[in-house]
């Protein structure tokens, strides 16, 4: 296959298009990211990037927590929103009939509306250039019922999660794997035991 060289460049795709809620009380605002990712297992470490000029930034610098908001395809459209307008100047709770509500672990609000929130304490911050990045334990994940089964496993699939590329928002498609199926042993076919008598 024949490829074309391009200069460095921020195109790793696709990326999560995560609601960012921060700051408490009137204060409360939420801020659409996708520079974000994971960064370690145990102890659950997160992280968001977002640049220094963005009003959420001083909001989660201050209060040294946030909360990640998995968004569904149904909110790609308040996600979009809340990424494209300064909390400065409007209420996004409001305008995108959002649900704040308020968690144990962190004194940011959760957004009730979507399928899973996870709370994080910020444990170090660092300027990277254009962003700053804060990197965050994660102290609780809020899930809703509907995405667990009788026996307490968690089905994101029925999230109906959204993914970010390149400037364009995409629905999730069909599963076509699992973790390990590569590596996965085949079953063997028992032989039907010989049955005496007939």
């Amino acid at each position: 296959m024949s490829k074309i060289k391009l200069k460095g460049g921020a195109l790793l795709a696709p990326l999560p298009p995560v609601m960012v809620s921060c700051g408490s009380g009137e204060t409360a605002n939420i801020l659409t990211v996708a520079w974000t990712g994971i960064l370690n297992t145990v102890p659950p470490k997160t992280y968001i990037a977002v640049r220094p000029r963005r009003h959420s930034y001083g909001l989660i610098k201050e209060g040294g927590e946030f909360v990640l908001n998995l968004t569904p395809a149904a909110l790609v459209k308040a996600a979009d929103y809340c990424g494209m307008y300064t909390g400065a100047k409007v209420n996004k709770w409001e305008k995108c009939h959002l649900t704040p509500v308020e968690v144990e672990e962190v004194s940011v609000p959760i957004i009730g509306e979507c399928p899973l929130s996870l709370c994080c304490k910020v444990t170090e911050v660092r300027s990277e250039g254009t962003h700053d990045v804060f990197m965050a334990d994660i102290v609780g994940v809020y899930a809703e019922e509907g995405l667990m089964d009788a026996g307490g496993k968690l089905h994101l699939e029925r999230a109906d999660l959204c993914a970010y590329a390149h400037g364009e928002y995409f629905a999730l498609g069909k599963r076509i794997g699992a973790f390990g199926f590569s590596a996965a042993k085949k079953k063997k076919k028992t032989p039907p035991k010989n049955q005496k008598g007939r």
